[in-house]
């Protein structure tokens, strides 16, 4: 019996020895009964005798036998308090003997400079004026270990050191060699047919590193975003007809050599799929299926689009709630003809479980206010319990950007028929302050510092001041976004700002304006939205002195008598302007009439309402290959204000993937202005050059004033059109990650119809020799002060070639378009360069 004993004491000692570092004895002796109250406490100094005591837990009667013993042993090893515990039973008593834990004084980092201190101490467990354990420590470096993983630091090694110190005390030393980050060497695919490896890996979010990769970090391996990037490429395929696809596994190798790891996707495309049929079928004897026809995105004919199906299956689920059947349940069925490569699609409904949401409850925003995050949910608490309404409010919180993870789960409530829901969210760093620097060829150099916030305040709230300094072009603005205004699902926006645009190689005067605009945004659908807005603003020429210093009433104090050739000539006797070699004064030059007219009008006060519609069905709104983008606008100035009209504008934009990873791009627009009572102003007309057919200067397009003594301004036109062909293409030859594309185009429009003033009658330029005395108009351009322009109805076209540069400064694009048909007076510019950056 007493030899039984020790065999079983040992093997338990032996293995808690190998489970966990604590030394443990058991000195066995045969078998006895005895009270808890008689257990004898030796070598304890922190550790209370009675709390030793209470892991011993007595049988039947309050006695203890050998079992209750090692089941006390095994407790107080767990407990990790202990370095040593030991129990031996001498004369029949049972006496533990305990080596306690050291106390940990303090936590130190050495080593660390990319994560700091702080953010090491709230992941490990170890805490100071805690009990060291030592298995404890060793998960504290694994811990550790991670975070810098999760960095891309693979090289990184943590040195746990326990340093002893009087009094039963130690520090604890996590000393880090934190080493280099761990690159992606190389991203490839296998099985891929439909779609090239240079498309597929502008779906993925790992890329491959090179020169400039350390101003990003999307070239850093992380396991998570490789296995996310699996789920990115079969949801593309999904999206585009392959119902079959599988992502077979995503192999990931480590390359001493390159000192980097080799990623390579697997892929099993299948074949593609278009949708032959599309049926409803209803099992609720009051809803007809076919009523829910107008919600589907799915057509007969189309690709089978897995996403598409989503949002349909989402949208009438949504649309039979609203008519009262709460817990309507819509489930796609899709049969599969292998031969003939369709699908035919049937959209179930049936009754689903009457569930109630009982509670919702949201943990983890220690920032964002509660009533931000339920306001995305269409359901509350009491309401049925409709998934599709759940999964829409989850995709709201993660559309936020206000969260790194968002995840909602129901739990089982406090009956059958109840669910809570779990937000659970991890929250992210929403402010940002960019200095941003860029250059281009109409503005010249140009710099900006602005401040944002996406949760100010953790109300929800966008707000952003910015102030910009260029060559030609300086202000400032203020920004504040509500996206619900009064709990209603509507943005309202408030603009304040100040611009001002300096003179120029392509403008003789500048301008300086002075605003606010408020608006109203609507989400109509998710590819259409709405906006209203009003605008106030004041607006100035500034011009110098000697581009308007022509003064031919001698009557006028505010100029000093400064005649043109024109008036002089007409005067008996002539003037003699010998001193101006008969230019008067145009000796100096001097500025169109319709730019003196709004120096003389001074400050100007616009106040408009307008409107703009958006159709946007992009699939990537930064870098599209697929999809339509209009932008319809309107504005109506006259209410109040000083001036009177309405000006409408369309721009739409339609991207195609035609061969070869190349896409198509037609480009149309237009606009119109209209007068409204009153004569329309220079400023408020439009102005183009490369943003209507590229290969021409800024305002080189339309109307230009002709004074051969002038400063030849561009005075803008009521009407314009334009179009423009482009196909844009990578170079195969270079990384992906490079980043670089190039484009071939061709361009052609027009902006024509000035309708701003044309004569000057305030200052004695009336009925002068070679003036029209009933319009006051010239004959020919020198023998009159008014103005004599070319209107400028004349087709212009270009062709081209571009440079497209995502790089990681910012996207910057160089074009070189050559004019093929121009108006006489047009100002050609071959070369445009623009970009910019944040840093």
């Amino acid at each position: 019996m007493n030899v039984g004993m020790r065999v079983r004491g040992g093997m338990l000692a032996a293995l808690i020895m190998l489970a966990v570092p604590v030394a443990a004895t058991l000195v066995a002796s045969p078998a006895f009964a005895q009270a808890v109250s008689s257990i004898q406490v030796e070598g304890n100094r922190r550790v209370e005798v009675e709390t030793i005591r209470s892991y011993f837990k007595p049988g039947p009667g309050g006695r203890l036998d050998q079992a209750h013993i090692d089941d006390g042993l095994k407790a107080l090893i767990e407990t990790g308090l202990f370095q040593d515990v030991r129990i031996t039973q001498p004369g029949g008593r049972l006496v533990v003997t305990v080596v306690e834990n050291p106390v940990i004084g303090r936590i130190a980092f050495e080593g660390n400079k990319k994560v700091k201190d702080e953010q090491l101490s709230a992941e490990i467990q170890s805490k100071p004026r805690g009990t060291l354990s030592r298995p404890m420590v060793q998960s504290d470096a694994q811990r550790i270990a991670e975070i810098y993983r999760r960095s891309g630091r693979y090289d990184v090694r943590v040195n746990p050191e326990i340093i002893e110190q009087p009094n039963n005390r130690v520090d604890l030393v996590f000393t880090i060699t934190e080493g280099g980050k761990t690159g992606v060497k190389s991203v490839e695919f296998v099985g891929n047919s439909a779609y090239s490896s240079y498309r597929l890996k502008d779906i993925i979010k790992t890329h491959e590193s090179n020169l400039l990769s350390f101003l990003g970090g999307a070239d850093v391996y992380d396991p998570d975003r490789v296995e996310a990037d699996r789920d990115l490429i079969r949801r593309f395929y999904l999206k585009h007809g392959f119902a079959d696809v599988q992502v077979v596994a995503a192999l990931t190798e480590y390359d001493p050599e390159k000192k980097g790891f080799l990623v390579t996707f697997k892929i099993e495309e299948g074949q593609q799929y278009r949708v032959a049929t599309v049926n409803f079928a209803s099992s609720i004897g009051t809803l007809d299926g076919n009523s829910l026809s107008s919600f589907s995105r799915v057509y007969v004919g189309s690709l089978y689009n897995a996403e598409a199906l989503e949002k349909s299956v989402e949208e009438m689920q949504i649309e039979a709630s609203r008519r009262g059947y709460a817990f309507a349940i819509v489930r796609p069925r899709g049969d599969r003809n292998f031969e003939a490569h369709t699908v035919s699609i049937t959209f179930a409904i049936d009754e689903g479980p009457r569930t109630y949401i009982e509670r919702i409850n949201v943990r983890g925003n220690t920032r964002t206010r509660d009533y931000v995050i339920r306001r995305e949910f269409d359901v509350s608490e009491g309401d049925a319990y409709n998934r599709a309404l759940v999964d829409r409010a989850e995709r709201r919180l993660k559309n936020l950007d206000f969260f790194k993870s968002v995840k909602i789960t129901a739990e089982p409530g406090s009956s059958s028929d109840r669910v809570v829901l779990i937000v659970d969210l991890e929250e992210k760093s929403t402010g940002d302050f960019s200095v941003s620097g860029g250059y281009s060829t109409t503005d010249g150099a140009l710099a900006e510092v602005s401040i944002s916030e996406r949760n100010f305040l953790g109300r929800g709230l966008f707000a952003k001041a910015s102030v910009t300094y260029g060559q030609y072009a300086r202000g400032y603005s203020l920004s504040l976004v509500e996206p619900y205004l009064l709990d209603y699902r509507v943005a309202l926006g408030l603009d304040f700002f100040q611009r001002q645009q300096l003179a120029n190689s392509f403008i003789s005067y500048g301008t300086k304006t002075l605003g606010f605009s408020p608006r109203l945004g609507f989400g109509l659908r998710e590819d259409l939205s709405l906006q209203l807005r009003y605008s106030i603003y004041q607006q100035e020429i500034q011009l110098p002195a000697n581009l308007a210093n022509c003064n031919n009433n001698a009557a006028n104090g505010l100029l000093a008598f400064n005649p043109s050739p024109a008036f002089a000539a007409s005067q008996t006797p002539p003037i003699d302007l010998a001193a101006t070699n008969g230019l008067g004064c145009y000796f100096d030059g001097e500025a169109s009439l319709p730019v003196r007219k709004e120096l003389q009008a001074g400050k100007t006060l616009t106040s408009a309402v307008g409107y703009s519609l958006n159709y946007n069905t992009l699939d990537n709104n930064k870098n599209p290959t697929d999809g339509l983008l209009v932008d319809f606008k309107q504005d109506f100035a006259g209410v109040g204000g000083d001036v009177r009209y309405l000006k409408s504008a369309v721009d739409a934009k339609y991207y195609a993937p035609l061969v070869a990873d190349i896409v198509g791009l037609i480009h149309v627009q237009a606009g119109i202005l209209n007068s409204v009572g009153s004569d329309i102003r220079m400023l408020d007309h439009f102005q183009m050059g490369p943003n209507l057919v590229r290969g021409f200067a800024p305002n080189g397009i339309g109307p230009r004033d002709l004074n051969p003594f002038g400063t030849n301004d561009a005075l803008g036109g009521t009407k314009y059109w334009g179009a423009s062909a482009e196909l844009q293409m990578p170079f195969w030859f270079l990384p992906k990650e490079v980043g670089l594309k190039g484009s071939v185009y061709a361009d052609a429009g027009s902006l024509y119809d000035y309708k701003g003033p044309t004569s000057w009658a305030q200052t004695g330029e009336v009925n002068l020799p070679g003036c029209v005395p009933s319009t006051r108009n010239p004959v020919s351009a020198g023998t009159c002060t008014g103005l004599v322009f070319d209107n400028g109805n004349v087709v212009r076209s270009s062709v081209g070639v571009g440079l497209i540069w995502a790089s990681p400064f910012g996207p910057l694009r160089f074009d070189y378009a050559v004019p093929l048909t121009k108006g006489p007076n047009d100002r050609v510019q071959q070369f445009k360069f623009g970009g910019g950056t944040s840093f």
